[in-house]
């Protein structure tokens, strides 16, 4: 299994391809990628985008995330967005392979932290995350406000 920070020069078409070609459940519903969103979202600065495939060439899994700068003593963390292992390829080890090599991002970049969340009741992935060694563990409470972009 091999985790791949991916860059604006890899065969983003193959890799979109694969990533609307696997089997992703509720607990991972994912909207419909295409080429050009994909691109956008490397040239933005300090967005790290990974996948995670199998000896066998089957996609396992992708994360995104972004490198932050906080307000104050310029110190740096690593914000990651999400974690997606494919609903066929779970308890094979590549949400471990992904979560691993994205703790070695931090620590690559000189972030003070990584931070990520997840819902209470999604047992799996806080039972991944535990296995980690996180310093803080906590309940958190999300707020979304959708935008009416129309207006």
């Amino acid at each position: 299994m091999q985790t791949t920070v991916v860059s604006e020069s890899d065969d983003l078409a193959a890799i979109v391809a694969d990533i609307n070609s696997a089997q992703w459940d509720e607990a991972n519903a994912l909207p419909e990628f295409d080429e050009d969103s994909l691109r956008a979202y490397l040239q933005r600065q300090d967005t790290i985008f990974l996948t995670c495939y199998g000896s066998d060439g089957v996609l396992m899994g992708i994360a995104s995330s972004r490198v932050e700068m906080k307000a104050y003593n310029q110190e740096l963390w690593l914000y990651v967005d999400e974690v997606d292992v494919c609903a066929d390829q779970r308890q094979k080890g590549a949400g471990k392979a992904i979560m691993e090599s994205l703790i070695d991002i931090a620590e690559e970049n000189d972030c003070e932290e990584l931070w990520l969340g997840t819902e209470v009741d999604n047992h799996p992935a806080n039972a991944l995350y535990r296995t980690l060694d996180p310093d803080d563990v906590s309940e958190v409470m999300g707020y979304t406000w959708e935008t009416d972009d129309d207006e």
